[in-house]
């Protein structure tokens, strides 16, 4: 699975005792109110189409939930690979390009929209710096909250929540619920509601906030997930550190 939203790249256990990595050492592993620690390797190449990589920091994690979805998924590209290049992800073809030459960035128009720095010291974030976006949600008076641009994601997810966001108590809003770690984690549905991001509307976003955590992390970097499944065309130039997007002609999270 290619993820813009993990910083690291995942290798299934399986996987990882086919190609005969070697295990390192362990280290923290963050997610959505998530925490644990895993193995971690160096992997000496990655190769996606013509694009590689060598020599870089792997994870060796159990992905039971997403071979749940497809047993061909055998693990997550994060964006230790990712951010060697220029990302097009395009929604309606179904194609992610992969760009070392600067071409695709001459040739995607639309408002270059700045990546922020994450909450927190400048010089601490490791391996990569996190895709962030400034987002300001439409139909409520509330300060712009920094989004994650996420392609692992189909659901918009906001960590915590405003009173005001809310036209119903949590505990009697819609939720949905998985399995991490064998724990079951719950998430309220909050109302769908109008985001702007730069001058890209995307309409009637339902966010999700989680109601418990599975083991205890480090305070987020940012204040929610959005997932790129959000627009039609999402453009991520990692060098020149900004974002191109392109809304769905009726856009939506239900696409």
């Amino acid at each position: 699975m290619v993820d813009t939203g993990s910083q690291i790249t995942t290798i299934d256990p399986v996987l990882a005792s086919d190609l005969h990595l070697k295990i390192e050492g362990l280290t923290g592993v963050s997610g959505v109110a998530t925490q644990s620690r895993s193995a971690f390797t160096f992997v000496d190449l990655v190769e996606v189409g013509r694009h590689s990589v060598s020599q870089f920091l792997a994870i060796i994690q159990d992905i039971a939930e997403l071979k749940a979805a497809d047993p061909r998924i055998r693990g997550i590209l994060g964006e230790n690979f990712l951010s060697h290049f220029d990302l097009l992800i395009d929604n309606r073809q179904q194609i992610l390009c992969l760009d070392e030459s600067s071409i695709l960035a001459h040739a995607i128009k639309g408002d270059h929209i700045l990546l922020e720095q994450p909450y927190g010291p400048r010089d601490d974030s490791p391996f990569t710096r996190p895709m962030i976006v400034s987002v300001r949600l439409t139909t409520a008076n509330v300060a712009p909250v920094l989004l994650r641009l996420d392609s692992g994601s189909n659901a918009a997810v906001l960590y915590a929540v405003e009173p005001r966001l809310l036209r119903v108590p949590v505990n009697r809003a819609p939720v949905l619920k998985r399995v991490v770690n064998g724990v079951e984690q719950i998430f309220a549905v909050l109302p769908a509601q109008d985001i702007l991001v730069g001058a890209c509307p995307v309409r009637q976003v339902s966010f999700v906030t989680p109601m418990n955590e599975v083991g205890s992390g480090p305070n987020p970097r940012e204040d929610g997930l959005l997932p790129t499944g959000a627009f039609e065309r999402v453009f991520i130039s990692y060098s020149k550190n900004y974002a191109a997007l392109a809304p769905w002609a009726r856009s939506g999270l239900d696409r």
